[in-house]
């Protein structure tokens, strides 16, 4: 059944989430302190048995100079200059197995897919730990450190989906002018977090988007991860305004505002792990050329190949050179 607004109410909502007065020095100050680390992207071939698809085992400087890992493909052989697509996972994924995930490559783009810190394990493969400060939180990653901006983990996770770009252009075959973000569920929210956080980015792919809307997320569904957060409130009653504080810095609607790149997202009005609204949210602020696809009949897979054929689409006209 459909989990939220109609698809008319949809298209007029618009999210009630603001920012907070240093929303862009935060950002400004975490990136500069990751940045600061310096470090090198380490590429080790990986053989796979394929004929096709050259595959690397990727580590790259994250958040505090921390290594994390990665996997790139390319087309076997490529000598580039080509476009890149990185991608983000879903929650509780991470890089996944080196035989997975070899659509982009396949399409003829230098593919880095991002391991998730502190994830991996629970429906794909991950190599990355989170070094970040424990503390009272319900089990999963939602809650961790969210007492404050600077202890959240999705600080730590959003730095590293931005060093992945900073990587990225620095590897052969990449042309750094190409480069197009991808992901879906926490992927999307990622994958749109750094589109307003990395300069020349040159396209957006932000399938049934998490990360969005957390003040109508948490009230709206009993589904996991927005559950997670109200789980943590319904304990610690009196923490609501520190916690949405917290939230307000990595919330998709805000990173939305502040990027440009051409953008597909997808929704799906049978989600009760993303609520629509949630999606919508970010769509309606988002400042760049956009398009949404509504999935009237679809769950939380959204469109499926179907997506994945327009976003293909997209991508060749926006980064395809003839």
């Amino acid at each position: 059944m459909h989990t939220d607004l109609s698809e008319a109410e949809l298209r007029r909502y618009r999210s009630a989430q603001t920012e907070p007065d240093d929303f862009d020095a935060f950002w400004e100050q975490t990136l500069a302190e990751a940045r600061s680390f310096g470090g090198e992207v380490l590429l080790t071939p990986v053989g796979t048995g394929l004929s096709t698809v050259d595959t690397f085992d990727v580590t790259f400087p994250g958040f505090g100079g921390e290594p994390v890992k990665a996997w790139l493909r390319a087309p076997r052989g490529a000598r580039g200059p080509l476009p890149a697509v990185v991608q983000y996972v879903g929650y509780g994924g991470g890089r996944g197995h080196e035989l997975e995930n070899l659509l982009w490559a396949s399409a003829g783009y230098a593919h880095l897919v991002m391991d998730t810190r502190g994830q991996g394990s629970g429906w794909s493969r991950g190599a990355t730990p989170d070094s970040g400060p424990a503390g009272p939180q319900v089990p999963g990653v939602m809650t961790r450190g969210i007492g404050t901006p600077r202890t959240y983990y999705y600080r730590r996770l959003i730095t590293d989906a931005v060093r992945a770009v900073d990587a990225v252009r620095r590897l052969n075959p990449v042309d750094p002018e190409r480069i197009a973000l991808a992901g879906q569920s926490q992927g999307g929210g990622l994958a749109l977090a750094v589109a307003a956080l990395a300069p020349g980015i040159a396209a957006l792919v932000a399938h049934v988007p998490f990360l969005c809307d957390f003040p109508r997320g948490v009230v709206v569904t009993d589904a996991a991860p927005f559950r997670e957060i109200a789980d943590y409130l319904s304990v610690h009653r009196d923490q609501e305004e520190a916690v949405l504080r917290t939230l307000s810095y990595v919330d998709g609607v805000n990173f939305a505002r502040r990027a440009t790149a051409p953008a597909r997202f997808s929704a799906a009005l049978m989600d009760a792990i993303v609520p629509p609204s949630t999606v919508f949210g970010a769509y309606h602020a988002y400042a760049g050329p956009k398009e949404i696809a509504v999935w009237r009949y679809n769950g939380h897979e959204a469109g499926g190949p179907d997506d994945d054929r327009r976003a293909l689409d997209l991508l060749a006209g926006l980064l395809l050179r003839a």
